[in-house]
């Protein structure tokens, strides 16, 4: 039975580009959906077997709509992750030149990163939000679209013959968006040596040092940290979980470690998979055995329990 994909459509997305990157989702159906939420709920009810969302991007860090979706509701693992670079393009209505854009539609990412070019090019232009760059693009087709222009993927473009005003306008030349591919917990992927780890660690109370005891669980057994954000959970000001990203995968002792100690002081932590890296970056998690200060350690712990 072929694979159902689902992602944050609609066609065109760069998030669609990160999922044609998959083996078999050019052969296999594939769903656009509205939003994130959207998009991960399919894989919950079962209308589709993954989604792929954006987490990170290089200029603007973690997108918070998948950070706070993921964290929350029926629990969904991390079964990959695809990087793609990013290009801008600004498209408008069929006769308006650059001087006659009065409003802009793009994401809330994609407008940041290309907010210094529009600062220069188009000073007075009004920005609205849209819920991704191919919807926004997409919108101008409409009779009474509410926006003059859109910034989206050259792609996007082509696809649907819009007049292209301005090429490349993005503020950082190599910038990259994350992608994940999700799906419903299972058995993890294999370890291939280059992994990462992503958790969820609510803050159960908020006390000095709260944050401390949770970094000292992977800087204790020489675990590195490739990403921390803290979200809020929206119960009350104040009240925060961590998204996290780990070098290593679960298999690993030290990193199995660090997830156990996360779990003693916050039991509500939600691990979300140990997945292949898409940049193959490799990172040394060092055994316990192999590790003198680890070894030295542990006799003196034992020596001062036998009393010698």
């Amino acid at each position: 039975m072929a694979t159902i994909y689902t992602y944050l459509g609609p066609e065109g997305t760069f998030t669609e580009a990160a999922l044609l990157q998959v083996a078999d989702a050019v052969q296999s159906v594939r769903i656009p959906a509205a939003n994130v939420n959207i998009a991960l709920e399919k894989v919950r009810t079962g209308e589709a077997d993954a989604a792929m969302v954006p987490i990170e991007n290089s200029v603007e860090g973690g997108v918070s709509a998948t950070l706070d979706a993921i964290a929350t509701g029926e629990p969904l693992g991390i079964i990959g992750e695809k990087l793609v670079p990013i290009r801008f393009v600004l498209v408008a209505k069929l006769g308006l030149l650059l001087e006659d854009i009065k409003s802009v539609s793009t994401h809330s990412h994609a407008w940041a990163q290309c907010k210094q070019w529009s600062d220069r090019n188009i000073p007075h232009a009004e920005y609205l939000p849209g819920s991704s760059t191919a919807a926004a693009a997409v919108g101008l087709l409409a009779d009474n679209c509410p926006y003059d222009a859109a910034i989206c993927s050259p792609l996007v473009a082509e696809q649907r013959g819009l007049t292209v005003l301005a090429d490349d306008i993005g503020d950082v030349a190599d910038a990259v968006t994350r992608f994940i591919l999700v799906s419903k917990p299972g058995a993890l992927p294999a370890p291939t040596g280059s992994d990462k780890t992503t958790l969820v660690v609510p803050l159960p109370e908020d006390h000095p040092g709260a944050l401390m005891e949770i970094l000292e669980q992977f800087a204790t057994r020489g675990v590195n940290l490739s990403r921390i954000e803290s979200r809020p959970t929206g119960q009350y000001l104040g009240d925060y979980f961590f998204s996290i990203d780990v070098d290593g995968h679960l298999a690993e002792e030290r990193v199995a470690d660090a997830v156990r100690g996360l779990h003693r002081i916050s039991p509500q932590l939600r691990f979300l998979g140990s997945y292949p890296r898409a940049d193959r970056r490799g990172y040394s998690v060092p055994r316990h055995h192999q590790d003198k200060a680890f070894r030295e350690a542990y006799t003196w712990v034992e020596g001062i329990l036998k009393g010698t």
